[in-house]
């Protein structure tokens, strides 16, 4: 399923946005700039990762909470508004909340009573086979409707088992890039899933 596209130039390579102020970043970012999401990304990810941390104590929970919270970024950056509070302010009490909420449903989740686990199904009936070969034709028909950027970046991380490090070396991208476009590929191959009901699918 992997197809390698050739890569485009490094992001950073034509264009310097280092200088610009966060707010500036957050301006381009609510225009759906994915490299000031990269530069956002560079600047804050290590910080949100420690917030994340201290507040879940577990490495992987932190890592999805930062992920999340920088989609909000991608997906909210229009809402920020400038004369209320700084964009660090804003950006890491989206990765507060976020780290929060996960907090809750695990300890949710650790509540449940055993006994209110549903029973496993039957494994092999012809029922549950058409229905992953369903689920298989949506996720895919939802990858083709990625840019091929973001397809390529998902295939090859997903399904080639490309660390986002590996990633930016074989594409020939700043880290930075690549994890900006594995946050904006996932968040819309959540949505188009969650059209067809399979937003699960991601996690399963």
């Amino acid at each position: 399923m992997t197809v390698l596209l050739a890569a485009p130039p490094p992001v950073k390579a034509s264009r310097n946005l280092a200088p610009l102020s966060d707010e500036a970043l957050l301006s381009l970012v609510a225009s759906s700039d994915e490299a000031a999401l990269a530069e956002l990304y560079d600047r804050f990810g290590g910080v949100a990762y420690g917030l994340a941390l201290r507040i879940l104590r577990d490495e992987s929970l932190a890592q999805d909470a930062v992920q999340e919270a920088f989609l909000a970024v991608w997906r909210t950056a229009d809402r920020f508004l400038a004369e209320r509070a700084r964009a660090s302010t804003w950006i890491l009490t989206l990765v507060h909340r976020r780290a929060v909420d996960l907090v809750r449903r695990e300890d949710r989740r650790r509540g449940e009573p055993l006994e209110g686990a549903p029973e496993p199904a039957a494994p092999g009936t012809v029922e549950e086979e058409a229905t992953v070969r369903f689920q298989r034709r949506v996720v895919q028909e939802a990858l083709r409707q990625l840019t091929p950027e973001q397809r390529e970046a998902l295939e090859l991380g997903y399904y080639g088992g490309l660390t986002q490090s590996e990633l930016a070396e074989r594409l020939g991208q700043p880290l930075g890039t690549i994890k900006s476009r594995m946050f904006t590929a996932l968040g819309r191959l959540r949505e188009l899933l969650a059209q067809a009901g399979l937003e699960e699918s991601l996690t399963s």
